[in-house]
């Protein structure tokens, strides 16, 4: 990929479907991609040493860098959107970070994606903030052992439940305040969500350049590929860049046709 400002990165949870999971980062390498990223890949917490192994030998066979990883975020298919902030879910947590160490310690992988969980009315909204930070705290302490930040990300309204963290500034909030000695979490910037939610993503870029360790690209309405919505997303690229932002760019959006027919966007944004 040919950008001057930043690496792409692609997402094969979004990213090549026309292909299986295990195929898909032999997939993007072919498409020009040196890093790839994905969502829990695993239907369960504790997928066992087989599925691991295969989707280790899956990365490694293509060459491919593993740069991202999500955290287990229960099923999203059934509109969960993470369990930090659900106590009863510590122990699926728990025993999924152990496997994420593992993939992290074989892949290099280096940034964990942690979704916060919807809003759920057997406990009130302090109650799940408060164990939610809890939550947090113990997935930085654990991915510190491979030297790895704890991604926190706000998501689209209308398409994540009752999920509490909409904007960038809440994330800041959470960074600058109960999670503040810790230095291994930052945020997330998925132009997608924020601009989804009726925010400036060239604006909001600056005010939350201090704290954004990764960013992700799609666009709005629809989710597609860069240009297939209305987004203001070079100009967003531009200030990400000025602002200091010097990290993968994840494309993470559902291709409006086949994905290789989608990246002539990534050539043009020098």
């Amino acid at each position: 990929m040919r950008d001057t400002r930043f690496t792409y990165s692609a997402n094969l949870s979004l990213l090549f479907t026309e292909h299986p999971l295990l195929d898909r980062p032999a997939a993007a390498a072919a498409a020009g991609f040196e890093h790839v990223e994905m969502w829990w890949p695993f239907a369960a917490p504790d997928p066992g040493d087989a599925e691991v192994d295969a989707l280790l030998a899956a990365v490694q066979g293509a060459g491919v860098t593993l740069a991202g990883l999500n955290f287990y975020a229960g099923d999203m298919g059934a509109g969960e959107r993470g369990v930090a902030s659900l106590p009863d879910r510590v122990d699926e947590l728990a025993v999924s970070t152990r496997t994420l160490l593992r993939i992290a310690q074989a892949t290099g992988c280096r940034f964990f994606n942690l979704l916060y969980g919807v809003r759920d009315e057997r406990w009130t909204p302090d109650e799940q903030d408060a164990h939610a930070v809890r939550s947090i705290r113990q997935a930085a302490e654990a991915v510190a052992e491979v030297g790895g930040t704890v991604l926190l990300e706000p998501l689209a309204i209308g398409l994540n439940g009752s999920y509490p963290l909409t904007t960038p500034s809440q994330i800041v909030d959470l960074l600058e305040g109960p999670l503040a000695e810790i230095d291994n979490v930052g945020l997330l910037y998925d132009l997608f969500h924020i601009g989804s939610n009726g925010l400036d993503i060239v604006a909001e870029a600056s005010p939350s350049a201090n704290h954004i360790a990764h960013v992700q690209v799609a666009d709005s309405p629809g989710r597609g590929e860069p240009g297939s919505g209305g987004l203001p997303i070079d100009d967003a690229l531009r200030a990400l860049a000025a602002a200091g932002y010097r990290g993968l760019v994840a494309c993470e959006y559902k291709p409006t046709r086949r994905t290789e027919e989608t990246l002539g966007w990534i050539e043009h944004q020098a």
